[in-house]
C-alpha cells in the first residue's frame, strides 16, 4: 500500500515537470504561463518560441507518461506490486501532474502529449490510430486544438473497439480530461476566435 502511494506521488511529480515552461524560460527568457494561451504545452511553445523548442517539449512531455507507465510495468512484472490497476492510476496521475503542476502554482498544459505517452504502453493501437486522426484533422482545420479534440474521441472509440474493458475505461477517462481542458478552445472555435 505504501509503495503504491509512493508510485502515485512519483508519477504526479514526474508529470508535473513543466518542460515547456523551463525551456522557454531558459532559451527565450519568456514566462510561457503569461503569453499566448498561457499553457505550457508544445502548441503554446510553438507560438512563442518556435518549432524546435515545441518539438523538444512535445517529446519530453510524451516521455514523462512513458516513464511512469514503464516503471509500473516493471514493478508489476517482477511482482514488487500486485495491484493490476496501479498502472492506470499512475498514468492518470502523471497526466494530472502535467495539467496541474505543483511547480508552477498548479498551472499546466492540456495533457495531450503526456496522455499519448502514458497510453502508448497500455493501448498502443488506439494511440497510433489517434495520432493519425490528429494529423488529419489538424491539417484539415488548421487548428491544433481541433486535432486534439478528435484525439480524445478517437482514443475512446478505438479503445472500445480494440481493447479490454479496463483499458477502455482508462482511455475514456483520459479522453474526458482532454475534452474538459479544451472547453475554452471549443468556445473560441465556435466564436471564430481560436488561436492557431
Amino acid at each position: 500500500m505504501i509503495l503504491s502511494i509512493l508510485i502515485l506521488i512519483s508519477s504526479y511529480l514526474i508529470g508535473a515537470i513543466p518542460f515547456g515552461y523551463l525551456l522557454t524560460k531558459k532559451y527565450k527568457r519568456l514566462k510561457i504561463t503569461e503569453i499566448g494561451s498561457g499553457n505550457i504545452g508544445s502548441t503554446n511553445v510553438r507560438r512563442i518560441a518556435g518549432r524546435a523548442l515545441s518539438c523538444i517539449t512535445q517529446i519530453l512531455d510524451m516521455i514523462k507518461g512513458i516513464v511512469c507507465v514503464f516503471i509500473c510495468q516493471i514493478l508489476l512484472n517482477n511482482q514488487v506490486v500486485t495491484n493490476d490497476f496501479l498502472i492506470y492510476f499512475a498514468a492518470i496521475t502523471c497526466i494530472i501532474g502535467h495539467d496541474f503542476s505543483i511547480f508552477i502554482r498548479f498551472k499546466g498544459g492540456k495533457g495531450v502529449n503526456t496522455s499519448m505517452g502514458a497510453s502508448l504502453l497500455i493501448a498502443p493501437w488506439p494511440v497510433l490510430i489517434s495520432g493519425f486522426i490528429f494529423l488529419i484533422f489538424k491539417k484539415a482545420s488548421g487548428y491544433t486544438s481541433v486535432g486534439s479534440i478528435f484525439i480524445a474521441f478517437s482514443l475512446s472509440i478505438s479503445g472500445y473497439l480494440l481493447c479490454s474493458a479496463y483499458d477502455f475505461y482508462y482511455l475514456l477517462t483520459v479522453s474526458i480530461l482532454i475534452i474538459i481542458l479544451h472547453t475554452k478552445n471549443i468556445i473560441r472555435l465556435v466564436k471564430g476566435k481560436e488561436l492557431r
